[in-house]
Order: C-alpha cells, then structure tokens, then sequence
C-alpha cells in the first residue's frame, strides 16, 4: 500500500475509531462523563425551574425559632406525640416523620432517674409515670404515621444519607415491613442498590406506625441530590429477619430460598404515598424487554416512573414559603385545621444545627425532608423528569450517524464547511436535548454525543489539515520546479500578490550566459548537450535558490536571478554578488571538469547590477508573469555581455558594491559608456577567492590604475608604463591587456566608450 493510499484508508477509519471509542464511553459511563451530564441536567433546571403549584404535600418544620420557642432538640416524645395528635386531628393524609427513633427518650421519667439523685420513694413514684416511647407509640397507632430507619453498607456507589436520631443510634436491626411488594415482570429490582444493614426506630414504635420508609439516599459523587429512591433493597443476611407487623415477634420467621435473596423495602416518599391512599401494595413493574430493569412503581392509584435503580429524578422549584409550616405554631394550635387536611406532613428540620442540609440542583442549599416534599409534590402533579429506556439508543446512533457524518466531512471538504456543519449538528443536538426537556421534562444524554462529534470534527480537521499540508508542500515543490520557491512561499502566504500591477522597488540582478553553447549544441550528440545544460543550469539555479534569489527567467544557456522581490532584502547587492562569485566557481569546476571529458565547454559570464526597477505581475487576466521592468534589468543584461569585449568572466556596477562588504576584492574596470546610453558606468570586476593566479596583485593594479583618473599627457605616459611593466609579469591578465592596448592607440583616461552592445 503507498503511502497515499495509507492516508486515504486513516481519512476513512478515523473518524469510525473516534465513534467507537465514543459508544464505549456511552456503555461504560465513566464519572467525569456523569459528572458533565449531570451538570448539564442541573442547567437545564436553571434555565427553567418546575413552577410550583400547589399540592396537598406540606412540611412541619422543625425551625430555628421553634427550637427558640420550644427548647433544644431532642424533644420528649410526648411532645412529638402531642403534634400527631394536632396534625391528625386536622385531617392530615399521612405523617411521616425524618428521623430515626432509634433508642429511648432519655426525657422519660424512669430513663431520667437514672441519671438523678433521688429516693426510693421517689423513684416508684416516677416508675409509676408512663414511659414517653410508650405513649408516642401509643398515640402513632391512631394516627396514619410513617417512621424511618436507615440503610448502611450499600454494596454499589450508594450511601446512606445521615438521618436524624431523636436519642442517637441504635443497633443495627432489620426494619418492619407494614409494605408489600408484588413484581410485576422478570427480576425488575435487579438493579437496585442493596445495602447491608439498617438503623430502626424502637420496635414499639415501628409497630405502631402505619409505615415505615427508609430515609436513604443514592447521592451523586458531588453530593447533589438528584434523585430519591421510591425502593430500596436490604442484603440476604438482615433481609431473613425482616418481619410484617402483622406477624408475632414470638413467631419464627421462614428461611426459604427466597428469603435469602435481597429483600426490597420501601423509602419515606413511597410510604407516604401508600399509607396516604390506605393500601398495602407496591408493585414493581419491569421494564418492557429488559430484564432486570424497574421502569415503574404502581401505588395504589398512581404509577410513578423511576431510574433501572429504583429512583425518581427531582424537578426542584425555587424556594416556596407556602411549602412550609413551623412546628411551633402547630403545636400551639395557631394552624388552621384546613390548611391540614388531606395533606401529606413530613416532619423534619431546617434548623442548621440539626446538620440536615444538601445542595439541590438549582445550587441551593435544601434541608433534607424538602427534597422528599418535592418528589411527592411532582408525583401528584404529574411534573415527572424522566429518562426513557430508549434514550441510550437515541444517543448511540446520535454518535454514530453524527460522528461519522462530521468526522468524514472534516477529512473531505473545506475547514469552512465542516466547521459550519459541526455547528449545525451541535445546535441541533444540544438544542434538541434543551427541547426535549422544556417540552417533554425528558433527559436525554445529548453530552456524549456532542463530545463525540466535536471530537470527531477535531481529529477530522487535523487530519484534513495533514492532508493539505502534504499536498500543499508537493504543490510547493512541483510548483518551485517552474517558480522560484521564494515565489511560491510568498504567493501561499500572500494570496493578495496574485493581483495584477506593480510596485517601485529597488533590486540587485545577476545574468548570466554560457559562451560558445550554440556552436558546441551542433558539435555533438543532442541528448549529451541537453544533460550538460540541465545539469549546468541545475547548479546555477541551486545556488541561486540557497542565497534565497527568485528565478526571473531561463533563456536557453543564459539565467536571470533577482533579489528583494517579492520579499524585500535589505542586503540584496551582497546576496547578488555573494551568488555571483559561487555561480562563477561553480562554472569554471563545471567547465574544467566537462573539458576533460574532450568536451569544448565553454566560459560563464556574469553580470550584477543594482537599482530602482517596477516589480509585479504583469500579462492579462487569463495569464500573467511575475518579472522586474526598467533600466536596471536592461543593464545587468549589458554588463553580463560587457565580458565579452573586457575578457573579464564577473562584472558588477558601482551601485551593487556600495551595498557590499567594504572587503569585497574588486578591481575598477573603468567608467563605461554603454551604446545608447548618455551617462557612463562605474564598474567593476569582481574577484573569486583565492583570485586568479594570472592576474595581478590587487595592490599593483591599483596603483596603475589611478594614473587612468588623469587623462593629462603625463598621467597618461606614466599609466602606459605601468600597465606595460605589470603585463610582462602578467600576459594573461584581461584588464592589463584591455587598458595596454587603449593607451597604446592613444586614449587616455578611465572612460570606455563602447560601440557593440
């Protein structure tokens, strides 16, 4: 497989690994992912809280001014049992209490006297007053009255949820079941939590009570209560001592094998609602083809839909006044009866001593007991949140069709239109979620799927991004085959520099131009002339492209190399020149090694001029060229073809040297008239390094050469001795042979007016 194809096949498969590590995290759920969603469920009960509506569900509290008024908690239980009278009396539906009876009331007279130094005469006495227990329970067995126990060693993620003990807690004791539960369906409490063992109420005061609920919570990691239980399950070994209140505590209880499976006992919410409508039954009905999952509880008249676990999710409202009723002005007869009747009481405390508090989705801080007044408030309104059997399907094929829909359309298409469609399908989904829970009070995972396909859109894009930067880089380096790279580089960076037009800039050019290459091309084999040249104009070419020079054009043998456009180089005369001396080097190796192959390879000549050009792309809207026009091009050509009458190999102008090291090694060549032009040019031959060993020391020629700034008599016979002495060192010197031969037929000066261009 090439390489090609490679990426093709990764574009295709990404996107499908992205999608399947995304349904393993859909399947296995892992806490930072419930953590999010669960925020997002929260969000979504910010935006729009339940509204309250009024709903026959009220709460005694147990206030900080009634702990004011009445005294510090704990009360006697004949006070206790002196506010289920009231509340009875007034017609109140049912009354649970939040908290645990665990142990006797150490107020009762005889537990008191323990404690205090009295008589013997007086301790009959006291013995002879009614126990407090006895009379509270004496007093719930006329009243419809649900107590609570807690849950504790909950074998999954579950944990009790601290209830509170009128006298501390007692040993662990499995609770009474007033409740029956009937399953409706194959194994439907499969999933509910199971906990080890329970904390009762005293068993005088559990068999009194009409019900009895647990007042455990299945809490989420950060402590926010989301859900209430409506069923819970007690472990093998404390369920086989669980027994109905009908049955007596003398009789032994059955050990059959049912007994030793986790037994379901109920909660305070699903209590209040059985002994509330006067029925003993609560029906478990599994979910329709999945085993082992509860969709719903059936309570006397109402069907209440709850988690796999067992729980109904919460739907908070702001806080409401309405809600509760102090304890104080119920025991002081200060409610009126109609504010009462046909009404579920839960008793519990708002007191922040009592440390009953838990946050609620909203954000706010709820005592305990308020979080079980809005579960039945929901239940009778009918205001449940759900999440329906299907909605991990919904998000399983929302993270299929999703993430493979973005993830290949960001391999594929433009960043702009995946990005485009990645916002889409994200609105579409999180908005939906948004939708679903406005409308239907549904709560869906939209999270999952929208983390999957930004994922997906990300590793897509990267990729895309891969792919185009592959491509763009063989774009760039076939393009740089025909365009200088410099070139192209600038035109990726600078789309804008594609327009048409041009810009004033000053610039250095280098041409060049490979002597005898017509003749030598009829000489020989035109395969062999064509792999010299190729690989001639190769060399000169590279060294160009190393000193970061733009290719201007190819005209046969001859090269024309250009500096500072289109990027501007503030040293572009010491690039030129600095490319010019390696482009000579280069081709007297080239020549000297085709020469000994019996090849007649002839001499580079170079020529290097500075100034003020017009830079820009120039041609027509259908095609264009990119070139340099003005003077100073026409020049740099000139001085290139300069060499053929001077016999030098490397002319430059004063204007390129100025913008080079002083230590450039150069010569003066003279000031040269160029035919048609009106004003002469100082130039300059240009020295390799070491220089050429048939050419004078630099030293010597200078010191000729400055008898050529006097074009006087004197100056001029002084100049032609200098030059004819350093010649019979030198015979192979071109400048000593060019200026001997000027003074000898008699012209004076530095001025070379030349007739051929």
């Amino acid at each position: 497989m090439t390489k090609k194809n490679a990426l093709a096949h990764a574009g295709i498969f990404l996107p499908a690994l992205v999608v399947l590590a995304g349904l393993l995290v859909l399947l296995g759920d892992p806490l930072p992912v419930q953590v999010l969603r669960n925020g997002m469920f929260d969000q979504y009960q910010r935006w729009q809280p339940r509204v309250y509506s009024p709903q026959p569900v009220r709460i005694v509290d147990i206030d900080e001014e009634s702990l004011a008024r009445l005294g510090q908690w704990p009360w006697p239980r004949t006070r206790l049992a002196e506010l289920v009278d009231r509340l009875n009396a007034a017609g109140a539906a049912a009354i649970g209490f939040d908290v645990v009876f665990a142990e006797p009331d150490r107020s009762s007279p005889k537990t008191a006297a323990q404690f205090w130094p009295l008589t013997d005469d007086m301790r009959r006495a006291l013995a002879g007053l009614p126990d407090h227990d006895a009379v509270f329970a004496q007093h719930i067995a006329g009243a419809p009255v649900v107590v609570g126990f807690t849950l504790e060693g909950v074998s999954a993620a579950a944990s009790a949820l601290p209830a509170r003990a009128l006298a501390g807690n007692g040993a662990p004791r499995a609770p009474a079941r007033p409740f029956r539960y009937i399953e409706a369906g194959e194994a439907p409490a499969q999933r509910v939590p199971i906990f080890a063992s329970a904390i009762t109420s005293l068993p005088q005061i559990e068999a009194a009570a009409s019900g009895n609920g647990a007042l455990s919570f299945v809490p989420d990691s950060d402590g926010v209560v989301r859900r209430v239980p409506l069923v819970l399950r007690l472990g093998a070994a404390s369920a086989a001592g669980l027994r109905s209140v009908s049955e007596p505590a003398s009789e032994p209880v059955p050990r059959s094998a049912s007994d030793a499976a986790p037994t379901p006992v109920s909660t305070l919410v699903s209590e209040m609602l059985r002994v509330g409508q006067g029925t003993r039954n609560i029906v478990l009905t599994a979910a329709p083809g999945a085993a082992g999952e509860l969709a719903e509880l059936r309570i006397g008249a109402l069907t209440v839909p709850t988690t796999p676990a067992g729980e109904f999710w919460l739907y908070y409202t702001p806080p409401v006044a309405e809600r509760y009723v102090p304890a104080w002005k119920v025991l002081a007869g200060a409610v009126p009866a109609e504010a009462l009747a046909g009404q579920l009481v839960l008793v519990g405390a708002s007191a922040q001593g009592l440390m009953d508090l838990r946050f609620n989705a909203l954000g706010r801080v709820i005592p305990g007991v308020e979080a079980h007044a809005q579960a039945l408030e929901q239940i009778l309104s009918g205001e449940t949140l759900r999440r329906p059997s299907w909605a991990t399907g919904l998000a399983a094929l929302l993270i299929v069709v999703g993430g493979l829909g973005i993830g290949m359309l960001a391999v594929r298409v433009r960043a702009l239109i995946a990005a485009s469609a990645a916002l889409l399908a994200l609105a579409l989904i999180l908005g939906g979620g948004w939708w679903a829970f406005a409308v239907g009070g549904l709560l869906l995972d939209t999270l999952t799927p929208a983390l999957v396909l930004i994922v997906s859109f990300v590793v897509g894009s990267l990729f895309h991004h891969l792919l185009s930067e592959r491509e763009q880089r063989w774009m760039r380096d076939a393009f740089s085959r025909y365009v200088s790279p410099n070139r192209v580089r600038h035109l990726l960076e600078h789309p804008e520099a594609m327009a048409l037009g041009g810009r004033r800039q000053s610039c250095s050019f280098v041409f060049t131009d490979l002597a005898g290459f017509t003749a030598l091309m009829e000489g020989i084999d035109p395969a062999v002339a064509v792999s010299l040249l190729n690989d001639y104009l190769e060399g000169l070419i590279g060294i160009a492209f190393r000193h970061e020079g733009t290719l201007d054009r190819i005209v046969g043998d001859a090269v024309a190399i250009m500096f500072s456009a289109p990027v501007p180089q503030a040293d572009h005369a010491a690039r030129a020149l600095a490319c010019a001396l390696e482009m000579d080097a280069f081709a007297s190796r080239y020549a000297a090694t085709v020469q000994a192959r019996g090849i007649d390879f002839g001499q580079t000549r170079i020529g290097v001029h500075t100034g003020e050009v017009i830079v820009g792309n120039f041609g027509g809207k259908t095609m264009f060229d990119y070139r340099a026009l003005g003077d100073t091009v026409n020049t740099a050509a000139r001085l290139e073809s300069l060499n053929r009458h001077l016999g030098t190999r490397l002319c430059i102008s004063a204007a390129t040297l100025a913008g080079c090291p002083p230590e450039t090694a150069v010569r003066p060549v003279g000031r040269l008239l160029l035919k048609g032009k009106t004003q002469a040019l100082q130039v300059f031959e240009a020295l390799g390094s070491p220089p050429d060993a048939r050419y004078a020391p630099l030293a010597a020629y200078a010191a000729a050469y400055a008898h050529l700034s006097d074009d006087a008599p004197a100056a001029t016979s002084a100049a032609l001795a200098a030059f004819r002495e350093l010649l019979a060192a030198y015979p192979d010197d071109p400048l000593l042979r060019l200026h001997g031969r000027r003074l000898q037929e008699g012209e004076r000066g530095d001025l070379i007016v030349m007739q051929e261009k």
